[in-house]
């Protein structure tokens, strides 16, 4: 080998790395190809909090129980999408919150974890579906969780706290959005608002139809605004929804999201609409591998749904995507690593509600019966009596959305022994993530983005 010519290519490679990353997508964007049509309407679609096991373990749990690949994975298979690698990093940090996620793809910035489209120095940047309100389209949020969190605000409003629901309830109703669908009765409802304001008949007021109910999507007018509410907090995760009567008149995510498009895809001047898988994310805080597969197939259902339209309309861009990465989760080697992976077919309910069902004056023969019942697994005495221990007040833990400490990461650990799935931590982990997309637009996907990115594939897409 020519040591000068080796030593000239490895100075060169390595000063490759002395560049920012920053640099390197500059350089991509100066070579994007041009612009091959124009998406009419947008659907963004967000799996909140799915790391790429997640995505994978969904698509081996679909092809191995049910038969049949993931749609999404599905879309890959058959080239139909254009695809990237994004990095979600916020200004404050290479791990970011879903608040300032979704500034990126809403402000087109990078904004501090916790606040929505408010910059480093106060300034408001106009989130994405405002500006698709004043060039006359119509635009709506659907989600898992409350619509008032911080995926669907993140597109809509500016504040300085994503905690702020109560008052983004009500900024949602100035902004005269046309869908929003989710849980968060407690921040329209007066008997649970601290101010007792009635924000329902804010809305009523300004012609929107009210939906408590399943059954309530099919009186749903084109055209109409809706206010769907569908839960006090997030709506329940998918497997409780399919195994408890107590859920059956909740949406799917699917129903909703095809609910949205049908009342919206009438306008002469197209629409928007935000998407979001908000309960992926809960599963991942909670280690709860059932609830993460099933509510990541319930946002699979809903991709179909959304393209399914999208390949019918023709002039539709959809974006599938995550806003971060959440606990890692993944399959572990081992001889009997399929068997157990299938197991997890036989859990019935979510983590928390098994969890929630155990109280502190059960046996530990009581919690050995319940968690067969629930899960199919054959705990130890000790294993029993380790749970229990959380309910004597012995032992709490903590975590995102656990208000209740209970042991989910205990179980979780018991649950990995046996079903070969683990976990890396409880919380977002700031990991690359998929980006796909379908339509009018998707050429303008690069391989490898900012999250602040897909802010402008959207505008330029629809010629905005």
């Amino acid at each position: 080998m020519d040591r000068r010519k080796f030593l000239k290519g490895s100075a060169l490679f390595s000063g490759l790395f002395t560049l920012s990353p920053s640099d390197l997508w500059s350089s991509q964007r100066s070579t994007q190809p041009p612009h091959m049509g124009k998406a009419k309407n947008i659907i963004f679609m967000v799996s909140d909090g799915m790391s790429l096991g997640t995505l994978s373990m969904a698509d081996l749990y679909s092809r191995n129980i049910l038969g049949k690949g993931s749609h999404w994975m599905n879309l890959y298979h058959e080239k139909k999408v254009s695809r990237a690698l994004m990095d979600t990093a916020s200004a404050s940090s290479i791990v970011t919150d879903s608040a300032a996620a979704s500034s990126a793809f809403g402000g087109g910035i990078r904004v501090k974890n916790g606040v929505l489209n408010i910059g480093a120095n106060g300034e408001k940047h106009l989130p994405i579906w405002q500006k698709f309100k004043k060039a006359g389209k119509k635009a709506g949020c659907v989600t898992t969780v409350t619509i008032t969190h911080a995926t669907p605000a993140g597109f809509c409003i500016n504040s300085e706290r994503r905690n702020a629901e109560p008052q983004i309830a009500e900024m949602y109703a100035d902004l005269k959005l046309d869908v929003l669908m989710g849980g968060g009765d407690e921040f329209f409802n007066p008997e649970n608002r601290k101010d007792k304001k009635d924000v329902y008949s804010v809305y009523r007021k300004k012609g929107y139809r009210i939906m408590k109910e399943r059954a309530d999507l099919k009186t749903a007018k084109n055209g109409e605004k809706t206010l769907g509410i569908f839960s006090t907090g997030a709506l329940p995760y998918s497997i409780d929804r399919a195994n408890l009567t107590d859920f059956k008149n909740t949406p799917t995510l699917s129903e909703m999201t095809q609910s949205a498009i049908d009342q919206m895809k009438n306008h002469p001047d197209g629409f928007v609409l935000q998407v979001e898988g908000g309960k992926v994310d809960w599963a991942a805080h909670a280690n709860d591998i059932a609830a993460l597969i099933h509510d990541q197939l319930a946002f699979d259902e809903a991709v179909k749904t959304a393209v399914d339209f999208a390949e019918k309309d023709g002039n539709t861009l959809v974006i599938i995507t995550t806003d971060h990465g959440n606990a890692n989760p993944g399959t572990i080697y081992g001889t009997d690593a399929t068997q157990q992976f299938n197991s997890i077919s036989e859990y019935k309910y979510a983590n928390e509600y098994i969890l929630n069902t155990i109280h502190k004056n059960y046996s530990v023969k009581q919690v050995k019966d319940w968690i067969y019942e629930s899960n199919k697994l054959i705990l130890n005495d000790d294993e029993a009596r380790h749970l229990l221990s959380f309910y004597n007040g012995l032992e709490k833990e903590e975590g995102l959305y656990n208000y209740k400490k209970l042991p989910f990461k205990l179980y979780s650990d018991m649950q990995k022994s046996r079903n070969s799935v683990g976990w890396i931590s409880m919380d977002h982990s700031g990991d690359y993530v998929e980006v796909a997309a379908y339509g009018p637009g998707s050429e303008l996907l690069q391989p490898f983005i900012k999250n602040t990115d897909l802010h402008d594939v959207m505008l330029k897409a629809a010629q905005i």
